[in-house]
Formats: C-alpha cells, structure tokens, sequence
C-alpha cells in the first residue's frame, strides 16, 4: 500500500483542502479571467476561512454567471439585490458590489491594452517565487505593491494579506512546505 503524500498542514485534515491544494493552489494561472475569479473570491474571504469560500465556490460561480466579467459588469441594483438574497454566497453587499466593479476595472484594463494576466506576473517577472518552505508571511513588500496598483486601478477588497493569499493561490509564489510533494524542487518541473 503506498504511503500518504505528504502535504502542507493546512490542507492535511479535509478531504475538500486536499483536493484543492493538491490540484489547484500554488499552480501558475495565466488565464487572465482565471485570475480574476481567483482575486474576487479571495476578496470575498476577507474575514473569513478559505474552506467557507471553497465549499461555496459553486453557488458563487452560479450567482455571478461563471465569472464572466462582460456579464457581472452589466450587474445593476437588481442584482445585487438578488445575490444578497443567494444563501449559496457570502451575502456582504460591499464585497457583491465590489467584485461587481471589479469586473468592469477588469474591462478598462482590457480596453486599454492591459493584460490582466501580464499585469499580474509581472510583478514575479513571470517566474513564480519560491519562499523557504518554513515560514509563510501573511503579506510582504510585494503584496503592498501589488495591492496598490490593483487599488490604484480601481479593484477594492484587495489589501496585502488578501493579494499574497491570491499571490499563492494562481502560483506567482511557491509557499508549499518543505516536506510537501507539491514544493518545486531544482530539477523538478511544476506540472
């Protein structure tokens, strides 16, 4: 019988963590409308576990039409009233509205020829970072930059701590464990 993989301890005790982590969390994303889905969701978790935000990934894919951000930009009071009505989601109207907005900043990055994609992992130089596997910071110098250009471009529920969680999420920085099977290692490529 072969033994357990060895994961980060966060992720070790919860069927659902474990998928993620093992599949999604960590893995570069270059998909610009990937990574802006990841961004609201995480601004959506703002006060609270990433479990809540995971296990309601669906309903929220639902109640905001696939993250389609050219139909969430078209979202007016109706909706948002609606989506306060959606138990399936966190039911914040200030992080509703946000992500609302959120769309339509994503849109005038576009009309402008700004690459949502390029714009995010230029701040890596287009390599994931890789921490030391033994301590991960809440936010870095990194993250406050970066959180002031998606501020500055007009996203909200986007502070430091939210945009490293992000960070890590779409794989610009590698923070697995050091004993985590998912950790690149030199000579080891991501998959």
């Amino acid at each position: 019988m072969p033994s357990p993989r060895t994961r980060c301890r966060w992720a070790a005790d919860d069927p659902l963590l474990a998928t993620y982590h093992d599949e999604e969390w960590g893995v570069p994303e270059h998909d610009p409308r990937a990574l802006w889905e990841k961004l609201m969701l995480d601004g959506f978790q703002a006060g609270l576990a990433w479990i809540t935000i995971l296990r309601k990934r669906d309903a929220f894919r639902a109640a905001f039409a696939g993250f389609d951000p050219e139909r969430v930009a078209r979202f007016g009071a109706r909706d948002v009233t609606r989506l306060l009505g959606d138990a399936g989601i966190v039911r914040s109207r200030a992080k509703i509205e946000s992500t609302i907005a959120g769309a339509r900043t994503f849109l005038a990055m576009r009309e402008r020829g700004e690459d949502f994609a390029q714009f995010a992992w230029a701040f890596v130089d287009g390599k994931p970072l890789v921490g030391d596997g033994l301590h991960v910071p809440a936010h870095t110098e990194l993250s406050e930059t970066m959180s002031k250009a998606l501020k500055q471009r007009g996203f909200k529920f986007v502070g430091p701590t939210i945009v490293y969680a992000w960070m890590q999420a779409c794989g610009l920085v590698d923070d697995h464990a050091i004993d985590c099977f998912r950790r690149v290692r030199p000579g080891r490529r991501r998959r």
